[in-house]
Order: C-alpha cells, then sequence, then structure tokens
C-alpha cells in the first residue's frame, strides 16, 4: 500500500544527513560541554552512547525493505537507546514498515510519537501529512483534514494543499477541492508533483 509521496525525498535526506553528520554533531556539542565544565567522563559515556545509537540505527535502517524483521529489531531500540532525533527517524520508519505491513494502527501510532516528540528539522511536519494520509486510508476524512490544518510550515504548503484537495474531492466537494489545488499551484507544488496540474485542470473542467 503506497501512501507516501513526495516528502519520501525529504526523509531520505534528513536521515542521510544523520548518517553523515549525526554522531559527528553529537559528539562535538558532548565534547563541548565537556571541556566547558570538565564532565570528561560524562562526556565519554554520552559519545560512546552516540556512536552505538548511530551503529545500531543504520543497521536497523538496513532492515526497513523487510518489514517483519524491521519491526522486530526498531521494537528494542528505544530501551537500549535514548537518542531523540534517531528515534523520531526510526518511527517514521516503523511507520512505513507497518504500512507495508497492512497495520495502519501501528503506523498511526508511530507518528503519533514523531508529532509529540517535536525532534525539529521539519520531522514532525512530514509526520503529520503521513498521518493525515493514513487517516485517509482509514476514510477518516474529516479527521484528516483536521490533522492538516497542523501544518504550518511553508516549506510543506504545496504538499498540504494538493493533499487537502485530494480528500476534498472524496468528500465530494469541489469547490473547496479546486482553491486547494490552486493553492497548491501558487506554492510551486506542479515542480514536484506533476500530477497536480492534471487535478485542477480536471475540475475545471466539471
Amino acid at each position: 500500500m503506497e501512501i507516501y509521496s513526495t516528502e519520501e525525498q525529504q526523509v531520505d535526506a534528513i536521515k542521510q544527513f544523520g548518517k553523515d553528520y549525526g554522531v559527528s554533531i553529537i559528539v562535538g556539542a558532548v565534547v563541548g560541554l565537556g571541556g566547558l565544565y570538565g564532565w570528561n567522563e560524562y562526556s565519554a559515556m554520552k559519545v560512546e552512547s552516540a556512536e552505538q545509537a548511530s551503529q545500531t540505527f543504520q543497521s536497523i535502517a538496513e532492515q526497513s525493505s523487510n518489514p517483519a524483521a524491521f519491526l522486530t529489531q526498531a521494537e528494542t531500540f528505544t530501551s537500549e537507546h535514548d537518542q531523540a532525533g534517531y528515534q523520531a527517524l526510526l518511527e517514521l520508519l516503523v511507520a512505513k514498515a507497518a504500512v507495508d505491513a497492512g497495520d495502519l494502527t501501528k503506523a498511526e501510532t508511530a507518528l503519533t510519537k514523531v508529532i509529540a516528540a517535536k525532534p525539529g528539522s521539519g520531522i514532525e511536519t512530514i509526520a503529520t501529512i503521513r498521518l493525515a494520509r493514513i487517516q485517509a486510508e482509514q476514510n477518516n476524512l474529516g479527521v484528516a483534514l483536521a490533522t492538516l490544518e497542523q501544518v504550518t510550515d511553508t516549506a510543506f504548503a504545496s504538499q498540504r494543499e494538493e493533499l487537502k484537495g485530494d480528500l476534498l474531492v472524496r468528500q465530494g466537494d469541489l469547490d473547496k477541492a479546486k482553491l486547494a489545488y490552486q493553492a497548491a499551484v501558487d506554492n510551486g507544488g506542479a515542480l514536484t508533483s506533476p500530477a497536480l496540474t492534471m487535478k485542477l485542470d480536471n475540475l475545471n473542467k466539471a
């Protein structure tokens, strides 16, 4: 079941950033604090913890193409590591694996955890859009539309408005759907979603 779209590339970029720089940033911050306060032993422990979390995260992420194996391994990460950033990314992957396995309830739970954690870097916004998609898959269109209202980051305006248009079409509210699609186009959505213009044209012809 495919309910994800253009934000998949954004998640991949965030995950790659974490892979390339996450540990060095965490280590640098911890070492800096250690030097400032003289918490050498504490710093060493935090550095080791960050490195272990990074290695574990990468090992688990590599299993994401196998939903059953991935979900089993992901369950151990929270209990073994206290790394909010990696945990948020992992929950996004858990949600996708759960969708692939047909478990929308588990996916919804994972995404709700990400949103509540507020990890930053647009991650919770991606989680919110994905949560709306899952709610729509469960035919909770009104709930999905309410969830989309929580997306206020202008960088995601086109995705929010296009999905809103899709949901409004399913509800039969074509006039509001046109407005949503046009707002998505106005926010540059046609550049990332070639189907957007066709959706709007079809409604204009109706």
